[in-house]
């Protein structure tokens, strides 16, 4: 992923997903906004929970990468 400019987007993309990163400035600090790129979902996430992903233990890590826990609920509102 080369991040180039603020404004332009990078695809990050796998047989399995594909996820537009940005760099957001519109925040009170700047911040990444990730688009999932099939369902238009967006998520931002600050420094702090940048940092956080980064300390999670692998098994955390694991819970969270398992998409039968949230991302195919028929409930959007989760």
């Amino acid at each position: 992923m080369h991040a180039g400019n603020q404004n332009e987007p990078a695809v990050v993309g796998s047989e399995f997903a594909q996820v537009e990163v940005r760099i957001d400035a519109s925040g009170n600090g700047p911040r990444l906004r990730l688009t999932d790129l099939r369902t238009g979902q967006v998520r931002y996430l600050d420094a702090l929970e940048l940092e956080t992903i980064i300390w999670l233990p692998d098994g955390h890590l694991r819970q969270l990468l398992d998409p039968a826990a949230d991302r195919w609920r028929e409930d959007p509102g989760r």
